[in-house]
């Protein structure tokens, strides 16, 4: 089975980040998942290739490679503080429409 992140980015520095995906990491891991990844950081999304690529809307981006990720899944872990991020809200709604599996931070 297959799980996938939705975790809040603005406003954390990136060993925030870093830790909190670590430990959500672990926590699938140890109940079974295979974790698909969303934290894109390959050429592809850098901002100078966005900008080739004349992106306008570069959240929009992110979120619409995460939703295409979110189909290979089984199941959506949302760290603490979902509710607050725009696009952790959308990838929670779409867990919800297509009936995944939703594990949430404790």
């Amino acid at each position: 089975m297959r799980a996938m992140l939705s975790q809040p980015m603005a406003g954390k520095t990136d060993e925030e980040i870093v830790n909190t995906r670590e430990k959500a990491i672990e926590y699938l891991r140890d109940r079974g998942y295979e974790v698909v990844n969303t934290l894109f950081t390959d050429e592809w999304y850098s901002k100078d290739k966005m900008e080739e690529r004349e992106v306008v809307q570069i959240p929009l981006c992110f979120l619409a490679k995460s939703l295409e990720n979110m189909s290979l899944c089984h199941a959506v872990y949302f760290c603490k503080g979902w509710e607050n991020a725009r696009g952790c809200h959308i990838e929670h709604d779409a867990a919800v429409a297509y009936g995944l599996d939703i594990i949430y931070e404790e």
